[in-house]
């Protein structure tokens, strides 16, 4: 049957492509361009080896690798397009063609009996729209939402970070780390362009997405439910950055922008000192002086304080290059080059951070010091993708992303310790952070006959270098005689009185990944994919710390400024190692194969089951500064089955079901026996060897209803039940609390989302809501711990998260402005020993305010207004506010020329 099939798609191509004059013919030398993609209207994947022409013309050609296909030389004015496919409804749509110009137009196709169906569209949905993002989350056989290029570029959100807090359930932690229903970062993994990214955390393996600009991604797709045909380490949801690809029409832009915050620019303010290239955020080699084997004095650079000065205004560039070109007969190329630049100067004001102490039924504040934060951080990035047809049947495409930053902090605070009686202190810490990643990505897709082959390798790395901190604690001791407050001078005598610190990491990793997909039956209505995937990483963290004492200097030096005092190398001083240095060594490695068979049982009914076998071995080698190594070599193999059913009564209406297994693993950090510690009152934290991964039952029921186009209204229920989940948690010493982390017993987490798109008149309104409870079950996992509450939500839940907009945009006059608000419910930081309370992030209520304004000859000009109400970030530990601080308003305008 299949033969036949095969000799009839080649007969019918043929009558339409083989004939005097057939698709390579010139028409028209002053004709245009139409260019698209056929779709399976039911799947939204790509459709091989369509006859695609102009009627009445001997203009045509096959549709290639993914669905795509070029018609070139067709005469202006309107003609309609037909597709025909072997088990496919023909399709015919009026197009508009204009001379020397391209059309853009898709196509979806039916699966039916073979018939003529007319159709009259304007335009088809382009890549990077927010109808494209609508009809993708339809044809998923999963639960999905997209953020994309034309709603990054409304909302003024400046990276992946701030653009990924538009979707449904999601908010972001300290700016970067992106949370989804609620659950913590552990449960979210982060891949670009469909491979998984490494971290630049040394604690954490979840991706900062604040390093990708969003000038440069086409759009980021949330996958909420697993399928077995995607990596099944995540729970809360898969983000997937996808860079911008080539456009269907040449493309040369330019975009530049100004902004300041009230609170920040022009302000005489102690900023950070630069050094080096800091600019083009390269300024760690400069700071890297200090050589390990001679730890002392004057083997460290001699900067410790800010340096007054008026912070500058805020800025930022970008350009895009991208257009594509025929390739033989049937073939095309296409490029894209994209870079994206961003200088700013923000301030954390009113920062406040204290210790609670349990005080009956209440706490009681102690360590409280007051101060503020200085940053200037540079952001930049590119990349550049190039894209081969090539006849017909094959697609190469070749990726290339690198993103760069560096924050350069000064922080001072005065406060008062209790572990030395109530002594006046003032603690000022300098701190450069430079991150990079990069990432290589070669891939192919090859059409063979029913089946589909493709393919992927992809290197990738990061590092992230903190090559010199410093702190230093200046005390005000009173006169021993007189009582009477004396100068502040260095804290000479404590091993906290100045400690300069050295991190460095680096993580590379290799996957590769291949898929065979196949469809048969009578109208090639099923669907059988089968892949494997093999991953690989290695990662090295270090972090050296070392304090600086001289217990034996005179008051009257110790009062003269850090650069003074330490301009002085003779033998009063001394260094030593500190506990909370070391460094460790991971080796990771994945493979993975499965089987996914989709099935449409009707046209109304589709079933897609599947399995997915991962093996896991992961290699921690953990070194103290002070002790023995410690090693940890977990290793995991799982099964992890999904089913999905989608029922589609009509095109406007879908129902969705979802059952998986899933899974969380350690991350590296947490498996390293190695302390770390914040100077002066921060938290111990240490590793857990013997931690195991945590299972993840889930269940998803989904209603999505799209009035019409641009429209959408979805009710979804989800539940997720956790064995073994790990927690972070505080053991029950004495002194300074230690944080490590544990396996409960179990766990539970359920909830509800709503969505709504709506267009009313001018205005389009859009708004989601989750809610969701989690329950922990600590149980006999805690023994050894301190005690801690077993009853309470996961560490990271929250309750609640509510995003919500509205877009005014009046007919044809082209400007538009944009009103965002988002709210999340408080949630749990850290699980507290008792009698303490839990420490909780309590909500913050975001308004963002976007104007776009187009003028004239292809030039626009926008404006953006960020955290409209300055609300404050702040933690609380029952009464008392464990941190607090504010970031200021930021106002930007712009403009960009299309060229």
């Amino acid at each position: 049957m299949q033969t036949n099939s095969n000799r009839l798609r080649m007969v019918l191509a043929a009558a339409l492509l083989l004939q005097p004059g057939a698709a390579w013919a010139q028409v028209d030398t002053q004709g245009g361009r139409i260019v698209g993609r056929v779709r399976d209207s039911s799947s939204g994947a790509g459709i091989a080896a369509v006859a695609v022409h102009i009627a009445g013309t001997s203009i045509g050609t096959l549709s290639g690798a993914d669905g795509r296909y070029v018609l070139d030389r067709v005469p202006p004015g309107p003609v309609a397009l037909q597709a025909i496919s072997l088990g496919y409804a023909t399709r015919s749509i009026a197009v508009s063609v204009a001379a020397g110009a391209i059309s853009v137009q898709d196509i979806e196709l039916s699966t039916a009996a073979v018939a003529i169906e007319a159709l009259e569209v304007k335009a088809g949905a382009g890549r990077g729209s927010v109808d494209r993002a609508l009809q993708q989350q339809r044809e998923a056989v999963g639960l999905v939402n997209t953020v994309t290029a034309e709603q990054i570029s409304g909302s003024g959100d400046g990276d992946a970070a701030q653009a990924v807090q538009r979707v449904s359930g999601a908010t972001v932690q300290d700016g970067k780390f992106v949370v989804v229903r609620g659950l913590g970062e552990r449960y979210t993994t982060t891949s670009l362009n469909g491979a998984r990214l490494p971290s630049a955390e040394p604690e954490r393996k979840l991706v900062p997405l604040d390093l990708f600009p969003s000038g440069l991604l086409e759009q980021i797709t949330t996958i909420k439910t697993f399928t077995a045909d995607q990596p099944g380490d995540f729970s809360g949801a898969s983000v997937d950055l996808k860079t911008r690809e080539f456009p269907l029409q040449n493309m040369r832009t330019i975009s530049m922008s100004f902004g300041f915050n009230p609170a920040v620019t022009g302000r005489l303010l102690g900023l950070p000192p630069s050094d080096g290239a800091d600019w083009l955020a390269f300024g760690a080699g400069a700071r890297s002086t200090w050589n390990s084997t001679s730890s002392t004095p004057a083997s460290f650079r001699n900067v410790w304080s800010p340096q007054n000065a008026r912070a500058l205004p805020n800025g930022s560039l970008g350009f895009l290059l991208g257009g594509n070109a025929p390739f033989r007969e049937q073939g095309q190329l296409g490029y894209v080059v994209s870079a994206t630049y961003a200088n700013a100067r923000e301030a954390r004001t009113d920062e406040v951070r204290a210790q609670a102490q349990s005080a009956g039924a209440t706490t009681v504040e102690i360590d409280r010091y007051q101060g503020s934060t200085t940053r200037h951080s540079v952001l930049w990035g590119g990349v550049a993708n190039f894209n081969a047809l090539l006849s017909g049947r094959t697609r190469l495409a070749f990726n290339n992303t690198y993103n760069r930053s560096a924050d350069n902090d000064a922080r001072f605070e005065t406060g008062i310790s209790e572990n030395y009686g109530q002594l006046p202190l003032e603690i000022t810490r300098l701190r450069y952070v430079e991150r990079m990643i990069r990432s290589q990505q070669l891939l192919g897709t090859h059409e063979l006959g029913a089946g589909t082959v493709d393919w992927s390798i992809t290197n990738s790395a990061v590092s992230r270098l903190e090559p010199d901190r410093s702190e230093i604690v200046y005390a005000r001791e009173r006169d021993p005689q007189t009582g009477a407050a004396m100068p502040a001078a260095w804290f000479a005598s404590s091993a906290e009185g100045a400690v300069r610190t050295f991190g460095d990491l680096k993580e590379s990793a290799w996957e590769v990944e291949a898929n065979l997909s196949r469809k048969f039956g009578t109208a090639q209505h099923h669907l059988l994919k089968l892949g494997l995937l093999a991953r690989t990483t290695s990662r090295t963290a270090r972090n050296d710390a070392f304090s600086i004492t001289a217990p034996l200097l005179p008051r009257g030096e110790r009062a003269l400024s850090p650069e003074q005092i330490f301009a002085a190398t003779d033998d009063r001083f001394r260094t030593a190692p500190l506990a909370q240095g070391g460094s460790y060594a991971a080796d990771d490695r994945l493979f993975a194969g499965y089987g996914v068979f989709d099935w449409q049982a009707s046209d109304q009914l589709r079933i897609s089951l599947g399995a997915r076998v991962e093996h896991s071995d992961v290699n921690v080698m953990a070194e103290p500064t002070v002790g023995a190594a410690v090693e940890a070599r977990p290793a995991f193999t799982d099964v992890l089955p999904s089913l999905a059913i989608n029922f589609r009564p009509d095109d406007r209406h879908v129902l969705k079901l979802s059952a998986t297994q899933t899974l969380s693993r350690p991350e590296y950090r947490e498996l390293a026996g190695v302390q770390y510690r914040e100077v002066l009152g921060g938290d111990n934290v240490i590793g857990n060897p013997n931690l195991r991964r945590t299972l993840v039952h889930n269940i998803d029921l989904r209603y999505e209803r799209y009035p019409s186009e641009g429209e959408l209204l979805s009710v979804a229920a989800f539940a997720k039940f956790f064995r073994d989940p790990i927690e972070r948690i505080y053991l029950g010493t004495s002194g300074t609390r230690v944080v490590t982390f544990l396996n409960a017993e179990a766990a539970r987490n359920y909830g509800v989302e709503l969505e709504l798109r709506k267009r009313i008149a001018a205005f389009l309104a859009f708004a989601n809501l989750t809610a969701m409870r989690s329950e922990i079950v600590i149980g006999s996992a805690a023994s050894g711990a301190s005690r801690i509450s077993d009853e309470r939500p996961m560490v990271g839940q929250s309750p609640f998260v509510i995003n919500a907009g509205v877009t005014y945009q009046p007919a044809e006059r082209g400007w538009s402005a944009t009103v965002l608000y988002n709210v999340f419910g408080e949630r749990i930081v850290s699980a507290a020993e008792a009698p303490l309370p839990d420490v909780y992030e309590l909500p913050r209520h975001a308004f963002d305010l976007s104007v776009r304004l187009p003028l004239q000859d292809g030039v626009s000009a926008k404006l953006d207004i960020r955290n409209f109400f300055d609300q404050p970030y702040e933690t609380v530990q029952g009464s008392t506010t464990r941190e607090f601080y504010r970031t200021g308003r930021v106002i930007s305008a712009g403009v960009s020329w299309q060229l």
